[in-house]
């Protein structure tokens, strides 16, 4: 178990430093529907992004829901922005997120561009993206000490202090489903 955890984590390590293209935009969920498009550069002007990916069809995504919540909220107070990345539509976002869809910036990402661009193969997934549009971290699946790599990696940036990962209600590592089907 510990071999495999160490090979994701060195896996994960490679694909940091990532650049996200600048043409790539990120559409929030507002009121009953979607806000404005922005550029990922407009999003990143003064905050880091700090983003929990979901896919609403699967069951993988709703198991670690209630983790991702409780990793962002460390968060909050920082100089990152905690978001959550939902790859569908504003209808089925707040179907999938109820009251959550209210406490949380939630970007729509139905055509999967946002998880193309950061390179993902597996959902869900935890991000990290400095204000350069550099994803200086990133997580796949629920592995907890990968998330909590990229915990740390927030908290190193924003000065702040991390997470326990896995906290006490958190569920057991599992692999997550493929990123696109």
């Amino acid at each position: 178990m510990a071999d495999t955890a160490s090979n994701q984590a060195s896996r994960t390590t490679s694909r940091t430093h990532l650049r996200l293209p600048t043409d790539l935009t990120l559409t929030p969920l507002e009121g009953e529907g979607l806000g404005q498009t922005r550029p990922i550069m407009d999003w990143l002007t003064t905050f880091h992004l700090a983003s929990v990916v979901l896919d609403p069809y699967t069951n993988e995504s709703s198991w670690v829901l209630r983790s991702a919540t409780r990793i962002l909220e460390q968060f909050r107070d920082t100089d990152a922005r905690i978001n959550l990345i939902v790859t569908a539509g504003p209808e089925d976002a707040r179907a999938f997120l109820g009251p959550l869809a209210e406490q949380y910036l939630v970007f729509c990402d139905p055509e999967r561009a946002a998880v193309r661009a950061m390179g993902l193969k597996t959902l869900p997934a935890f991000a990290f993206i400095r204000v350069d549009g550099d994803v200086a971290a990133v997580a796949e699946g629920w592995n907890p000490p990968e998330w909590g790599t990229v915990a740390e990696a927030i908290a190193e940036a924003t000065a702040w202090t991390s997470v326990l990962i896995p906290g006490h209600d958190d569920p057991s590592p599992f692999h997550g489903s493929p990123a696109f089907g």
